[in-house]
C-alpha cells in the first residue's frame, strides 16, 4: 500500500519515494517481497501516482489507483476487482517499512500456510507504542482485535504489543469480510485493523506471529524517523563490509549507500561518500573528501583527497585528485593520472595518459600514453553543439594550450605550449599557434618613470 501522503514529512513528494541509504522506500520493500516469487505484486497508488509509478517501471509491478485515500482498508478494497481472480494467499504490507527482509516476509507466508489460518499477522513488542495500532487479546491469550492509537483507551494505549502493519490473508475470506468494513470510527476511514474484529466474530482462524525485532518492522512517518533509519541502515551497511575485509578509518564518518560493492582489502578515508551503483575493486584506496557516485574503479585505484567522480568507470591502478573531477559517463584508462583541478568529462582516456595539474578535457578521444600540460583547455562549445577533440597516442601536448574542436591531433604529434590549436595537427609534426615574442629593451625603467609620474598625480 503506497497511496498514501505522509503528512508529518511534510513534502511534496510521496512517503514512499524518500530514500532510505539511496533508495526509495517502496524499492526496498519491493525488493523484499519479490524475493519471495509471487505470482503478482500490485502497489496501490494514490498521491504522487505518477513519480510512484516511475521508481519501479523496471518492474514487473502492477498499479491500482485509489483515487480518494479513504484509509488503510479501503486501500484494500480498491484491489478487491483483482483478488476475486485469484486464488490462494495475499500478502499485505505498508509501503514505509523499508527494514523488511525477505526471510521475514516467508517465515509469515510459511506459519500461515503451516497451521492452516485464514488471517496471520506479525506483531512485535515495542519499547514505545506511541503511533501504533495495539493488539488485543481475549482472556485466553488468542487476538481479538487492534485498536488504533486514536481510538484506544487510556489502558489500551499502555499495551506494548503492535501491529506493524505485516498481513497474510486467505484470499477468500477476505473478500467476504471486506463488505462488511465499517469508517465508523475517530477518522471517518475504512482501517484495515477492523478485518481483525470482523473475522474473529465471523469464527475465522486468526494467528499471530510475534517478530523479535521491532525495528525491522518499523514505520517511518516524519524525516527524524527517516534520518534515524537511514543511520542504522548505513552503520549495518559498514559493520558488514569490515566483518567482509574493508578497512574503514572511521566508519560513523563515512556514508556508503546499499547498493554499492566494495570488495576486500579498500581503504576509506572519513567523510567519504559513495553512492549510487558504485563498485569499488580490490585495493583501493578512496582519500576523505571524495564522493563517488554510479562509477566502478578497477583494483589497486587511488582516489586522492576531495575528487568527485560520477557515472565514470576508472581503470586499474589510476590515480585521480587531489580536487578532481570526472563525470557524465567518461572513461579512464589503466594507469592514469588525473591530477588536482583536472576536470573529465564525457571523454575517454587511454592507458596511461597524464593530465597532472589544471586541466579541462570535455567531449575528448585520448589515446594511449598521451601526456596533457597544466591548463590545457578542449574547447568543445561552438555556442551551438559539444564538438570532439581527438588526441592520438604518444601524442605531447604542452601547457596552457587551447584545442579548439573539431580538431585533432596526430600520432606522437606535439603541441608547443601556449598554442591555441584550430586546425589538425598531422603525426609526428609539431604545432606552433602564438604570435611572436617581441622584446622592448629598457622597457622597465620607462615603465617605472610612467608610474611614478601617475602615483605624484593621484
Amino acid at each position: 500500500m503506497a497511496a498514501g501522503k505522509g503528512t508529518r514529512m511534510v513534502s511534496s513528494h510521496a512517503k514512499v519515494l524518500h530514500k532510505v541509504c539511496g533508495i526509495p522506500m517502496l524499492s526496498m520493500i519491493y525488493r523484499a517481497a519479490s524475493a519471495l516469487k509471487p505470482d503478482e505484486i500490485f502497489v496501490i497508488v494514490g498521491n504522487d501516482a505518477e513519480r510512484v509509478r516511475d521508481s519501479l517501471k523496471k518492474t514487473s509491478t502492477h498499479f491500482i489507483h485509489q483515487t480518494k485515500q479513504l484509509g488503510t482498508g479501503h486501500a484494500v478494497m480498491c484491489a478487491r476487482e483483482e483478488l476475486q481472480k485469484m486464488q490462494g494467499d495475499v500478502l499485505v504490507m505498508f509501503g514505509d517499512t523499508p527494514r523488511i527482509r525477505a526471510k521475514t516476509l516467508q517465515d509469515l507466508v510459511e506459519n500461515h500456510r503451516g497451521t492452516g489460518a485464514d488471517t496471520t499477522l506479525l506483531t512485535a513488542m515495542a519499547p514505545d507504542p506511541l503511533g501504533y495500532g495495539r493488539i488485543l487479546r481475549s482472556a485466553g491469550g488468542e487476538i481479538s482485535g487492534i485498536m488504533e492509537e486514536k481510538d484506544a483507551t487510556p489502558e489500551q494505549r499502555q499495551i506494548r504489543e503492535i501491529n506493524p502493519g505485516f498481513y497474510c490473508f486467505k484470499i477468500k475470506p477476505l473478500i467476504e469480510s471486506l463488505g462488511k468494513l465499517s469508517n465508523q470510527n475517530a477518522q471517518g476511514e475504512y482501517y484495515i485493523t477492523d478485518l481483525i474484529a470482523i473475522q474473529r466474530r465471523d469464527g475465522r482462524r486468526l494467528l499471530t506471529k510475534l517478530h523479535d525485532d521491532f525495528e525491522e518492522l518499523r514505520g517511518i512517518n516524519s524525516r527524524r524517523e527517516l534520518a534515524e533509519t537511514s543511520l542504522a541502515m548505513s552503520r549495518d551497511k559498514n559493520l558488514a563490509l569490515m566483518a567482509s575485509g574493508v578497512t574503514l578509518i572511521d566508519p560513523d564518518r563515512t556514508y556508503i549507500e546499499l547498493d554499492v560493492v566494495v570488495e576486500q582489502d579498500v581503504t576509506i578515508y572519513p567523510m567519504v561518500v559513495l553512492e549510487g551503483a558504485t563498485r569499488i575493486a580490490a585495493e583501493c584506496v578512496v582519500r576523505s573528501g571524495s564522493r563517488i557516485t554510479n562509477t566502478s574503479l578497477g583494483r589497486g585505484v587511488q582516489i586522492l583527497d576531495s575528487t568527485l567522480i560520477t557515472d565514470s568507470d576508472v581503470g586499474n591502478g589510476s590515480i585521480l585528485g587531489p580536487h578532481a573531477h570526472v563525470r557524465d559517463h567518461s572513461h579512464i584508462g589503466t594507469d592514469c593520472r588525473v591530477g588536482n583541478f583536472v576536470e573529465i568529462a564525457r571523454t575517454t582516456l587511454g592507458n596511461g595518459v597524464k593530465a597532472a595539474h589544471l586541466t579541462y578535457l570535455g567531449d575528448a578521444d585520448v589515446g594511449r600514453n598521451v601526456n596533457i600540460g597544466a591548463g590545457v583547455i578542449t574547447c568543445n562549445f561552438d555556442g551551438v553543439q559539444k564538438q570532439a577533440t581527438v588526441i592520438e597516442e604518444d601524442a605531447f601536448v604542452g601547457s596552457d594550450c587551447q584545442l579548439v574542436a573539431p580538431v585533432r591531433i596526430g600520432r606522437g604529434a606535439y603541441v608547443a605550449a601556449g598554442s591555441c590549436i584550430t586546425s589538425d595537427i598531422p603525426p609526428g609534426a609539431l604545432g606552433i599557434a602564438r604570435s611572436k615574442q617581441a622584446i622592448k629593451t629598457k622597457w622597465a625603467g620607462r615603465s617605472s618613470r610612467s608610474i611614478g609620474r601617475h602615483r605624484g598625480q593621484l
